[in-house]
């Protein structure tokens, strides 16, 4: 007898979903050293939206400036639609707790979830010891929000009001992947306190809302940052490592396929002379061939490495800025011609052009300064979301 083969193959998710990829990510660095740097019987929860389908996530928690080992007593995942049915432990080599040294990361174990694109997950984490908090990263936007309690509430579909307060500071979970479809892809967004904010939120939206489902923004970004130095004082420890430390550890991103780098800004604008701040020296001032090099070097080479197609994106306006001055400006503008230029990159995403003032382009345009002069509003974070070449999403 003749076998029938005309009947429809429902695809499993063995068949479907066959590659690992990176839906959500921060960067990890050291966080604002204050008078408190430790926490005790301490729950953590931050929701995550999931941009495409998937049947098993993963989770990276970071130690990576911490001084110390820090433990996670235990830690779940859940969809706050149906919490109770969903609540899973995150496990790692098989155990609900782990220990994480100081200056590394660890990555847990495979967690089978079924999630569509659209979904929330919440992920909380419970430490009941000790715990230094000293490996995070402050980021804000819509898609950036986050809760503590203290006391163990991981597995509490709702943490008690009394005891919470919303945060925007994100410590440890560093990056979520999600094994989903092949044509699934990572977009890397790179740079410092102005990408810690939140444009990598509104262009995720950006997507969502075109109908682009097949991208997953993952932002890696410490407010402060330089390309070619660090500060080694806990006056500005906060302001994170320097590129070389950095762009290594970040560019760890399942399934990506390309970086936009916009960087530099806080080179040019820091330095003012140890006679106004001893740990601001006129040395740290680059010339423009040091930034250059410093892309090159540090960033295009190891990310071409990776097979990782490289956007510049230009640097924003800043006159009016506290340290604002002629020659910093102009070395802002000959950094941003070679950006534009430079045939080391896939292209540029020219955000200097989509929010200056087109009469004065030394300034932001009217109704894009935050006010600092430095930063845009959220209305130029919208246009900066808007101003990413399509076809990278």
């Amino acid at each position: 007898m003749r076998e029938n083969n005309d009947t429809p193959h429902t695809p499993s998710a063995t068949d479907r979903f066959t590659k690992w990829v990176s839906c959500w990510g921060n960067a990890t660095s050291i966080t604002d050293r204050r008078e408190a740097t430790y926490a005790r019987d301490l729950t953590l929860r931050y929701p995550i939206r999931i941009p495409f389908d998937g049947c098993k996530l993963r989770f990276r928690f970071s130690n990576l400036t911490g001084t110390e080992p820090i433990t996670i007593t235990h830690a779940s995942a859940a969809r706050p639609a149906d919490f109770h049915s969903s609540l899973t432990p995150i496990t790692f080599g098989g155990e609900t707790s782990c220990t994480i040294a100081p200056g590394t990361e660890l990555q847990s174990d495979d967690m089978p979830m079924d999630v569509h694109a659209g979904d929330t997950i919440e992920v909380s984490m419970y430490f009941g010891g000790f715990t230094q908090m000293n490996a995070g990263t402050l980021v804000t936007g819509p898609l950036s929000k986050g809760q503590y309690s203290y006391g163990d509430f991981a597995d509490t579909e709702h943490l008690p009001i009394d005891k919470t307060r919303h945060t925007q500071w994100f410590y440890f979970l560093n990056t979520i992947d999600i094994l989903t479809e092949p044509d699934n892809h990572a977009l890397i967004c790179y740079g410092d306190s102005i990408t810690a904010q939140s444009w990598p939120d509104w262009l995720a939206l950006r997507a969502w809302n075109e109908h682009r489902r097949h991208v997953a923004v993952i932002r890696r970004a410490v407010c402060g940052t330089r390309i070619l130095r660090q500060y080694d004082c806990i006056t500005y420890q906060a302001y994170g490592l320097r590129g070389a430390t950095r762009f290594p550890i970040e560019m760890n991103v399942s399934g990506a396929t390309d970086v936009i780098i916009q960087h530099g800004i806080n080179d040019i604008i820091h330095p003012v002379g140890t006679d106004v701040n001893p740990f601001r020296p006129w040395s740290d001032m680059p010339t423009i061939d040091d930034l250059e090099h410093g892309v090159q070097d540090i960033y295009v080479e190891h990310a071409r490495r990776l097979g990782l197609r490289v956007w510049s994106g230009t640097l924003l306006p800043i006159e009016g800025w506290r340290t604002y001055s002629a020659d910093r400006d102009k070395l802002r503008c000959e950094f941003n011609t070679w950006l534009r230029e430079s045939p080391l990159f896939d292209g540029c995403v020219d955000f200097d052009r989509a929010l200056r003032d087109p009469d004065h382009p030394s300034q932001f345009a009217p109704g894009y300064d935050s006010g600092d002069h430095l930063h845009p509003s959220e209305e130029a974070y919208k246009a900066m979301a808007a101003c990413v070449p399509g076809h990278l999403l």
